[in-house]
């Protein structure tokens, strides 16, 4: 037994001494390199699996209430086009008058042409449609371009507090006949 540790022990001595600094270097070269890549595969992996997992949630859009409260009918001065709630709600509140009555009534602002929104022009003293000009009156009613009929009316009441309150779930057409429903406007 001990002949053959001889023989071991010789047979290792012969060989060459092992350059640790070399192997070292180039260890450190390519395995950097392979952690570099490996770690960008990771990370392309996980956007790929976050941008494939979007896919699996539902697509919800957030829309304001059809309900909100408009404020006091006293607020609203006669031949006022309100504009405020046309950005947060898509709609103008007016204190008109319709068929010789004096009326508040909510007016969708989408164009009854091919859907765009329509713009209230306080100098022309009109609503205009910056996609193909159709005109409108203050009361809804159209004048001019290719628009085929007014546009439409929300449904709006004095709710329980004595404010307006308007319902955009409820759409009233002039064409109709539906503008002679009380539940389109509030008699002032």
């Amino acid at each position: 037994m001990a002949d053959e540790r001889d023989k071991s022990a010789a047979s290792e001595s012969k060989r060459p001494p092992v350059d640790h600094g070399r192997r070292g270097v180039r260890g450190a070269v390519f395995g950097s390199f392979l952690g570099v890549g490996l770690a960008a595969l990771g990370a392309a992996g996980g956007l790929w699996t976050l941008a494939t997992s979007r896919f699996l949630l539902p697509n919800a859009v957030t829309e304001p209430p059809s309900r909100f409260k408009a404020g006091f009918p006293g607020d609203y001065l006669p031949g006022h086009v309100e504009t405020r709630f046309k950005d947060e709600f898509g709609v103008f509140v007016i204190h008109g008058t319709y068929r010789g009555k004096s009326q508040i009534y909510a007016l969708s602002p989408v164009c009854t042409h091919l859907g765009c929104i329509v713009i209230w022009q306080e100098g022309e003293q009109k609503f205009k449609c910056p996609c193909h000009g159709s005109g409108f009156y203050r009361d809804g009613v159209n004048f001019e371009g290719p628009a085929p009929r007014p546009l439409e009316r929300y449904a709006i009441r004095i709710a329980d507090d004595g404010q307006l309150e308007v319902d955009r779930s409820k759409q009233f057409q002039e064409e109709l006949g539906q503008w002679d429903d009380p539940a389109c406007y509030v008699s002032v």
